[in-house]
């Protein structure tokens, strides 16, 4: 018994040592920088002179001012509509690597290089793509006789040109769902072929359930990511101050790009610190709401009925 609490406690120290450098780094790098950040909500900071606690001024700031609704409001409307369109294209494109054999290696490659894309790059590539006089989409529309939309200019077309370039990097969520599709079992196939089930009856009932827990982790993680949308839409309409004076910049004001500028623009750490709370805040209760509602759509193998 001895040397078995002995053999205990020093795997337990191996343990510990092992884990040590993610503890450490968690510790310094998000727990202690998350702490500093709610001090700091409850001051004035500006970077220069030392924090003066101000108490919830910042909050009742951020409440008043109508630049904090509207950029939240951008990025809100970004996600309704980036997140259903990114899941439904990557589904079907998936759907069709399953289809085409020994190329599906390559087209899978083909469509995960453009998450590999820096953002800034991306970025500058969609500012060329949607220039309204000589970028490639209006010209490609302009074979067909449609007059192409001002899409970096126009406020009612910026968000659709943001959501147009955002697709960009649905790679990854094709390849998720990819592998979600060849774990599907071939017998429920047959089961319900047998039993004279349609295409789509097949589809809905036995490929959605069996991939429904990839589904729900692809919801999660692109409107978490939805929700902090900034490198490529800072890049194309706020790296340029000439891009900035042709249009109204508040149609592509995102949240994190209000935050930005508060914090090093106009060096209002603490009320851009109070911004990132309530961003925190925000996607909580989403994620939660989402586990909550998931419940009575989300099929996992192991679970019993």
């Amino acid at each position: 018994m001895a040397k078995r609490a002995t053999l205990a406690r020093r795997e337990s120290r191996w343990a510990l040592l092992f884990l040590a450098p993610w503890v450490i780094g968690f510790l310094v790098f998000y727990a202690g920088p998350m702490v500093a950040s709610l001090w700091l909500s409850f001051t004035d900071y500006d970077v220069i002179n030392a924090p003066t606690f101000v108490g919830l001024d910042n909050y009742r700031q951020m409440m008043s001012d109508p630049m904090v609704a509207r950029s939240l409001g951008n990025t809100v409307y970004f996600t309704l509509l980036h997140v259903p369109l990114t899941m439904a294209i990557s589904l079907g494109l998936a759907l069709l690597l399953t289809r085409i054999g020994r190329l599906s290696g390559f087209f899978r490659t083909v469509f995960y290089l453009p998450v590999m894309t820096p953002a800034v790059a991306v970025g500058i590539l969609f500012l060329l793509l949607l220039n309204t006089q000589d970028g490639m989409i209006n010209r490609f529309l302009g074979w067909f006789g449609i007059d192409g939309p001002s899409w970096t200019t126009d406020p009612h077309w910026v968000m659709p040109g943001i959501v147009l370039m955002s697709l960009w990097s649905l790679g990854s969520t094709v390849i998720l769902y990819l592998a979600a599709l060849q774990n599907v079992p071939r017998e429920l196939h047959e089961a319900a072929t047998v039993d004279g089930a349609s295409a789509w009856q097949r589809f809905r009932s036995v490929t959605v359930p069996m991939i429904s827990g990839t589904l729900f982790f692809t919801l999660i993680v692109n409107t978490i990511a939805s929700l902090q949308m900034f490198s490529e839409v800072y890049t194309m309409y706020f790296g340029n101050q000439a891009t900035q004076q042709r249009f109204n910049a508040d149609a592509a004001t995102f949240y994190v790009i209000y935050l930005f500028q508060q914090a090093f623009q106009f060096l209002h750490m603490g009320f851009a610190s109070a911004m990132a709370w309530l961003l925190f805040l925000v996607i909580l209760l989403i994620t939660i709401v989402q586990v909550r509602v998931s419940k009575r759509w989300v099929y996992y193998e192991g679970e019993q009925s």
